[in-house]
């Protein structure tokens, strides 16, 4: 049978978040701190726009860019905050379905993308797929994206640099300054950023500023999944200043080709949620981040996350390394993720406190007592 499959399968594993979260099946009530999506479902409010939507019809395709509707209510929002004149914006399957196509429509093999470590687990192995080499800037420990690290990595063969705030899986909100920093890199040398925002409503000590403000040659992607808990609905939207237009039309047309356009009635539905508010989540997921945080930092080496739902957290030195450390919480009923599924290091774990405060505490006694 593998002489029926592509050079390029080997290039990519099975995703290690996702095997985690297939053994919470077989596990008795665990402390699943492995996977990231909210725990609170759907509002109400927004789930009836999508019955809404369904149940008149608009059960079609749409334009491969997306609804005109949803398409013009982006564009005027990132005209209010970036200041674009004519910003352009397609809807995409996701923010993973708009990453595949925008490494798809500017990576060519050789090409080199600068990438944080720890970085989310889809960019390296796009890349790879694609022929593209990744160069990792190693942000350990604070998860400082620094823009000096940033410039040493540049080379002639630079194409992109990946910008993720807050960050999965370090929950590293980027400062505006750092952003600013990144920004007067990337202007210096005429590099396209991508800017993966989808937890841009979860940040908990202020907002999230965004590097497509400072540089206008950014490619803004942000998404409905994590902030509505629409993760099954497969939504988000790619946002670039006019002079991105070309590119935005170069991913229109692989989509066509592909994902052919996002879910018709969600993107209905999308509308309205633009204008809902989800701060009463984000303030019960600062909570939860509070819990994390206070309940480990006696037994664990962490720093504090400002946004998403993520800890990054140093195993304990008595294990000889975190993938250790992760098989020994298992085998405890707590689901962490090894931190070598998002980095060159085998040195931390991750935690999704996407859960309930109880099983949070429940999570935290018995990673305390393994340390």
């Amino acid at each position: 049978m593998s002489n029926y499959l592509s050079d390029r399968t080997n290039l990519i594993d099975a995703s290690g978040i996702r095997k985690v979260f297939a053994l919470a099946e077989t596990m008795k009530d665990p402390v699943n701190f492995s996977i990231g999506q909210p725990d609170f479902d759907v509002p109400d409010e927004l789930k009836f726009e999508a019955i809404k939507a369904i149940k008149s019809g608009a059960n079609s395709y749409s334009q491969t860019a997306g609804l005109s509707e949803l398409i013009n209510k982006i564009n005027k929002l990132a005209a209010v905050q970036f200041g674009w004149k004519n910003p352009c914006s397609i809807i995409c399957s996701g923010v993973s379905g708009a990453i595949l196509l925008a490494f798809m429509a500017t990576i060519n093999p050789g090409d080199e993308v600068i990438i944080p470590d720890p970085y989310f687990v889809i960019y390296k192995h796009i890349i790879n797929m694609l022929g593209g080499k990744c160069v990792f800037v190693d942000t350990y420990p604070d998860f400082d994206y620094a823009a000096n690290k940033i410039e040493k990595a540049v080379t002639s063969k630079t194409k992109i640099i990946v910008v993720n705030s807050p960050a999965n899986p370090t929950g590293k909100v980027f400062s505006s300054q750092q952003l600013k920093s990144i920004a007067k890199v990337a202007a210096g040398h005429d590099i396209l950023v991508m800017s993966d925002e989808i937890y841009n409503l979860f940040s908990y000590d202020g907002p999230c500023d965004s590097i497509a403000g400072y540089y206008d040659k950014t490619l803004l992607m942000r998404g409905f999944s994590k902030a509505y808990a629409m993760t099954g609905w497969r939504l988000a939207y790619v946002s670039a200043n006019e002079s991105l237009k070309p590119l935005l039309e170069a991913m229109t047309k692989i989509q066509q080709y592909t994902f052919v356009c996002a879910p018709t009635p969600f993107q209905k539905a999308a509308i309205k949620a633009l204008d809902y508010d989800m701060s009463g989540y984000a303030a019960e997921y600062r909570v939860k981040r509070d819990l994390i945080y206070e309940g480990l930092r006696d037994k664990f080496e962490l720093i504090k996350p400002g946004g998403a739902f993520y800890a990054f957290v140093k195993a304990p030195a008595k294990y000889p390394c975190a993938s250790a450390f992760v098989e020994t919480a298992i085998k405890n009923n707590v689901l962490i993720i090894p931190g070598s599924v998002f980095s060159q290091k085998d040195t931390h774990f991750r935690i999704s406190y996407a859960t309930s405060n109880e099983k949070i505490k429940r999570g935290i006694d018995i990673l305390n007592s393994l340390a």
